[in-house]
């Protein structure tokens, strides 16, 4: 059986055992530290955080493979358009000129534009483990509990926690759609040209759209006639309560949160510069 991509994986670990408010509150502090600090020793720490999280989780690369691969293939389009249209950045920021190779006009390889790419790659593998694991450590439905618990409109809380279950669900009717097509000659592998295997895969996606529609219906008259939204709050079924082990990792991650900002802005600016 395939695996699901971005869905919860169940697993006995401590990653698992957690709180789903408490992984919420750790993908944003180890988000936002990594979206402010340009200094290369903090993201070489929380990058290994990062690394060590994700080996105990006990979450394997296979079973998030595609997204990562995907995600990899975004940061290299990333760093491709950051050369192309500011070839000099690293120049500007760090006030000094190391010219490794030069190509054309004010296209050169420089040691503070290498350097300043490393850094902008070094925040993507800081955020990549821990938003993956975020994802497919929590249940949708503790998920949606830890967004209302944190000040989230519960509605609100429920149809991400809803979209979140509905990511499996169209991937299972993608395939089972795409089987039946491939059974009446619809061919979608790579034996077929491009164009023609595109066209093909158009005739997947129109039932596919008319499912989810219908899936859609089902829903929200299911949640209507059960007066859904119809009180100011409501309990939570799936709901983990806080104990010692979550209040332990809050204090663990905002410690390294205030840490890395202090060793960020201790010499005034956000960028690390070795140079």
């Amino acid at each position: 059986m395939a695996v699901e991509m971005l869905s919860y994986i169940e697993r006995q670990s401590p990653v698992h055992s957690l709180s789903g408010a408490t992984k919420l509150i750790v993908f944003l502090l180890f988000s936002t530290t990594a979206m402010i600090t340009y200094d290369t020793r903090v993201l070489f720490v929380l990058l290994l955080t990062s690394l060590v999280i994700f080996a105990i989780s006990k979450i394997k690369v296979r079973e998030i493979g595609f997204v990562l691969l995907f995600i990899l293939a975004f940061l290299l389009l990333n760093n491709v358009a950051i050369y192309l249209f500011s070839p000099q950045e690293g120049v500007s920021i760090y006030g000094t000129e190391h010219e490794l190779v030069h190509i054309w006009g004010r296209y050169n390889i420089t040691v503070e534009q290498l350097f300043y790419q490393l850094n902008v790659t070094l925040k993507y593998f800081v955020v990549i483990p821990v938003a993956l694991l975020f994802i497919v450590t929590t249940h949708p439905s503790e998920f949606a509990a830890s967004l209302n618990r944190i000040g989230v409109n519960y509605r609100i809380a429920y149809s991400v926690s809803l979209a979140l279950r509905y990511i499996p669900d169209i991937q299972r009717d993608f395939r089972s759609i795409s089987q039946s097509q491939q059974a009446r000659g619809v061919d979608i592998s790579r034996n077929e040209k491009l164009t023609k295997r595109i066209k093909n895969i158009s005739a997947i996606l129109f039932p596919l759209i008319l499912s989810s529609l219908d899936r859609i219906e089902v829903i929200s008259n299911a949640m209507e006639l059960r007066g859904f939204g119809k009180n100011k709050k409501r309990t939570w079924y799936s709901a983990k309560e806080i104990t010692k082990k979550d209040l332990l990792v809050l204090l663990v991650t905002l410690l390294i949160f205030i840490l890395s900002l202090w060793i960020t802005f201790q010499n005034g600016s956000r960028f690390y510069n070795p140079f």
